[in-house]
């Protein structure tokens, strides 16, 4: 047998093998850690601003009035023109377990943010499922509003004097604190433990920019949805998820090899986004908004969804007239 024919004979042997499972002689070709991330995903570098300052008053809403009968809006108002489409449109998240998630059993969204929604629903139309629920990105909030893409958005929207600048907010239906999910074992178990880790937020949440005013902060990566972030650090591309306690404990739910840990490192308000035009449909939902907390509904869809936070009370509403 000549040399080449050896050569030719080897070389098949060896793509064989390697088809059978043996081992290559050279090894495979390793991606880059960063290629794991999503396409979207992206270092922020600086501090977003979606908090802005307090000027505004910001989680102060408009004091509702006289409350109109579920189907008997008032002529001309915005609740009327609603209630003429047939449904509430409302946007919301599919991604955030506890407040706005797909039921892998029924395929349907649900949790607290739609639970409230519905609500809304209810004092409009007398029922609860003449509502049509619109996902949207996090980022994507205030525009669907002012695009007219939805009449609402419930969907752990926080209410901010820089948001206010494009959106109205009704009073505060939920108060979080933020805080910090990591592996078990990982070692990290305060802010101070950031130094020169990844740490994994949401663009456009007010929740990133505490990440900036940490001492020796951590690279801070932003991405479109929790579940990106959960999947990166179950793949190991990041070390943290910082957000609002009930969004980590909803990603803990989801691995248990995940605990939260930390102090608070700030606090939001969560609150139903409506166009900044209809004052009238602030009011009317600070009216149902009103109702829920009295007659113990909230209490009831808390206990219901919410449990695994520990005991909580509606927030009491601030109102500015």
């Amino acid at each position: 047998m000549n040399k080449r024919i050896r050569l030719a004979l080897l070389a098949t042997l060896a793509v064989v093998a390697t088809a059978c499972g043996a081992t290559p002689q050279s090894p495979p070709m390793e991606l880059a850690a960063e290629s794991l991330l999503p396409p979207n995903a992206a270092e922020i570098t600086s501090a977003p601003n979606e908090r802005g300052d307090d000027s505004c008053n910001a989680t102060a809403s408009l004091r509702p009035g006289a409350q109109p009968q579920p189907g008997a809006m008032p002529a001309g108002s915005t609740m009327a023109k609603i209630v003429a489409s047939g449904k509430l449109r409302v946007g919301v998240d599919q991604n955030q377990y506890l407040f706005g998630f797909r039921n892998p059993a029924t395929g349907e969204i649900e949790g607290f943010d739609i639970d409230i929604a519905r609500e809304i629903a209810k004092d409009l139309f007398g029922n609860p499922g003449a509502i049509e629920l619109r996902p949207i990105d996090s980022a994507h909030r205030a525009a669907a509003l002012q695009n007219n893409e939805v009449d609402i958005v419930a969907q752990t929207f926080s209410a901010t004097c820089e948001r206010r600048r494009d959106v109205e907010f009704s009073s505060t239906y939920f108060v979080s604190d933020q805080r910090l999910l990591v592996t078990k074992g990982s070692g990290i178990r305060s802010a101070t433990d950031l130094a020169q880790k990844r740490a994994c937020g949401v663009f456009k949440t007010t929740t990133l920019e505490a990440m900036f005013t940490i001492p020796n902060r951590p690279k801070v990566i932003g991405m479109t949805n929790w579940l990106d972030c959960l999947t990166a650090m179950q793949q190991g591309q990041v070390d943290v998820i910082s957000t609002d306690a009930p969004i980590l404990f909803g990603l803990a739910e989801q691995d248990p090899n995940l605990e939260v840990v930390g102090d608070p490192l700030a606090y939001d308000n969560y609150a139903v986004g409506v166009q900044k035009s209809q004052t009238d449909l602030v009011r009317f939902v600070n009216g149902v908004l009103e109702r829920v907390r009295g007659d113990g509904t909230w209490q009831r869809l808390y206990n219901s969804r919410m449990t695994k936070l520990g005991p909580a009370s509606p927030p009491a509403p601030r109102y500015i007239e």
